[in-house]
Parts: structure tokens; sequence; C-alpha cells
């Protein structure tokens, strides 16, 4: 071994170390962060709120894991597959339609006698009907129909139906536990999917408008003068726009969706964090630092994404956990007036609206009018944490 080999190995366990502490420091908190960290977490029911939320969310993006009309795995002839990733065609088990029905006892029975399911814990999806509820007689001897109370909330007997339906229906991943809604619809798996979609449009709401909002304050802070006048002057027009009227033009020249909805409300909400930015940057771009940074000869926009925004976005993060719980009642409030997703799409506005219609099954709205106060409590909940958390009189307290 010559003396360069030597000298390598020799140095090779400091290059490593060096590397390795270069990334740490490049991802470890400041000081002053891991204070704003250690008071969020002090926020017992902030934090909480925070956790559960999370958890939430994380479990509603596998709700068809969770709620599905078809198994997870289906073992058939030797061959295994996944219903929940892959539509197979009927045809695959002796039938001939386009998409394979697995609830269907013709088809049940046929994998059963060549292999096995997994079901999910629910066997039912946002849009399935079940068809194996059968009813429950009345008061005056009638057999009932949808919607249907959940089993444990009624004392009402089942009709008559045949042996197999009612098997069926007393299984337990067959269960109904909030009941079924008008349309005969599980309503445990549509709050799973209505949270979810609720959730998700929230936060992309909350994302795009705010970079939109805080990327427009900037440069209207920054550079005032002529800008910040013409920029003030089209902010109060476009302000007062009525956002509702709009709504009812939109929805009806576009078929109303997720990413129309979206696109719509975005228009709108993307200037309330206009002034807020505005404020901070007129306040800052006076200051030392920025005159010393423009006599090292950096550009105006570098001064602004790398010295006045992270100073500006530390107010901007109080105000997106509302933002956050404001586009999802913003949501569930045009579903509820029917302006929102289509027909049929799992909306908690949707279960609300089925609860007004439908007075005599209250389970519909109390589920509903529960789903959504739980999201938007846990949603203030951690805004007032996060308020707390980025509060510099009490992240910069001296400590007794």
């Amino acid at each position: 071994m010559d003396q360069k080999t030597i000298d390598a190995s020799a140095t090779a366990p400091t290059k490593t170390l060096s590397r390795f502490q270069l990334f740490k420091r490049r991802f470890h908190l400041s000081p002053v962060n891991r204070r704003r960290l250690e008071r969020f977490k002090s926020h017992k029911l902030g934090y909480r709120s925070f956790v559960i939320f999370s958890t939430l969310f994380l479990v509603s993006l596998f709700a068809e894991f969770i709620a599905n009309d078809r198994p997870l795995i289906v073992s058939y002839k030797g061959e295994i597959l996944f219903p929940v990733l892959v539509d197979y065609p009927e045809d695959k088990f002796g039938g001939f339609l386009a998409i394979t029905d697995y609830r269907t006892p013709e088809i049940a029975n046929e994998i059963k006698a060549h292999g096995w399911m997994i079901w999910p814990p629910i066997r039912y999806s946002y849009d399935t009907i079940n068809k194996d509820y059968p009813g429950r007689i009345g008061d005056n001897g009638i057999c009932l129909g949808y919607p249907a109370p959940p089993p444990w909330a009624s004392s009402l007997k089942l009709c008559d139906a045949p042996a197999d339906q009612l098997a069926r229906y007393n299984k337990w991943g067959n269960t109904n536990w909030l009941g079924l809604d008008s349309q005969g619809r599980d309503v445990v798996a549509r709050v799973i999917y209505g949270f979810r979609i609720s959730v998700l449009f929230g936060l992309l709401l909350t994302i795009v408008s705010s970079a939109l909002g805080i990327i427009a304050g900037a440069v209207q802070g920054y550079f005032g003068g002529k800008v910040d006048l013409i920029f003030q002057r089209l902010l109060e027009i476009w302000n007062s726009i009525p956002e509702l009227f709009v709504l009812l033009i939109l929805s009806s020249l576009f078929v109303p969706g997720f990413w129309t909805l979206l696109g719509i409300l975005m228009i709108f909400s993307w200037t309330s964090l206009v002034g807020l930015v505005r404020a901070e940057f007129l306040r800052g771009r006076n200051l030392e630092y920025v005159r010393a940074a423009r006599a090292l000869g950096l550009s105006d926009w570098q001064i602004i994404f790398k010295h006045l925004l992270p100073n500006a976005t530390v107010a901007t993060l109080t105000f997106l956990p509302f933002k956050l719980s404001g586009a999802i009642a913003a949501l569930t409030a045009l579903d509820f007036l029917g302006l929102g997703m289509p027909p049929g799409s799992p909306s908690l506005g949707e279960l609300l609206l089925e609860g007004k219609k439908h007075l005599e099954a209250p389970w519909l709205g109390i589920s509903g009018f529960i789903s959504v106060s739980i999201i938007l409590s846990l949603a203030i909940f951690m805004g007032e944490a996060v308020r707390d958390a980025l509060d510099p009189r009490k992240t910069f307290r001296t400590q007794g």
C-alpha cells in the first residue's frame, strides 16, 4: 500500500464526519425556532389538536383501504388479485360486466368456491348502495325504506327477507354504524371520504391562495410608490365584487367540481393576506440589514425572498390555520346550498343537506354536524397554538 492510499484512508472518516455535520447543520433548528416549537408543544390543547388532526387526515388518505365495496386481496384459482387497486372485468370470474361487483352473491360464491377474499373493515364505498337492507317495520305495519337508522339506535324489527339476504346484512363488515342516507349509502363511508375531500380542498386553497397573497403583498410593499398605489386601487375594486353572485353565475356556466370550485374560491381568497404582508414589507424595507444588502449589490428579488420574506412569513403563519378552517367551511356551505361538488360526491355539506331534507332521520344531520364541528374546532385550536408559539413577546421572554 502506497503513501497516498494510507493518507486517503486516514482522512476518510474526517470527510464523512464533516458531511454528516453539514447535513445536520442544514436541517438543524435555530434557537429561536426551537423555542417556538417548544411553545407550540407546551400549548397542550393546540398540540393535541394538531396530532389528532394529522392522524385523522393521514388515515383518510387511505380511505379506499378502510371503506370500500371491493376486497383488498382476492385469491382466485391460485392467482392473487388486488381489486382495491385494479378494475378487473367480471368475465374473469365467469360474469359478463365490464367491472366486477364483488358484493353480488354470484361473484362472492364463485370466489369463495375457488379461493378467498380479504375485505376492508367497512364493506362500503361512499357511493355503494346497500341493497341487502331489508327495511324495518314502522308503527303502522308498513316496511320502511331509506333513510335507515343505525342498528343500535332502532328498536323496530327488520322486515321479512330471504335468509341469505339477512345473513349478508348482519355480517360484521356490512354493519351501517351510522345508518344509511336517503339513497341507501353508508354514512360512515361518506364521512370518511368527505373528511378527506374537505381537508384536501382546504389545504390546497390555503397554500396556493396564501402564496399568491404573500407574493403580491411583498411586491406591493417593497417597491411602494406607484406600484403600491395601483395595487391598492385594484384590490379595492376586486374586493368589492360580490363573491356569492359570481359563484352563482359561474356555477350555471360550468359543471361544478373539485378543481372548478378551487379555482373560483382562489380568485377571491388570495387577497386576505396582501395587507398584512404589505405592512411588513413597508416596515422592513428601510431597516439597516436591507440597506446593507443593497450596498452589497443584492438584487431586489434576492432581498425580497432571502431577507424580507422570511420575517414576513412568521406573521402570516399565524393566520394559516384560520384560513384552513374558513376554506373548509366555505366548501361545506357551498355543498349545503347545492353550489359545490357534483351530486353524489362524498361531501359533509351534502350530508347536512340530507339531514335538513329528512328531519325524520336525525342521524344524518347529527353525523354531518359533529364531523364539521370536529374539523373546524381542531383547526381553530391549532391556530391558537401557532399564534402563541410565534408571539415574539413569549418567544423572546427572559426566563426568570
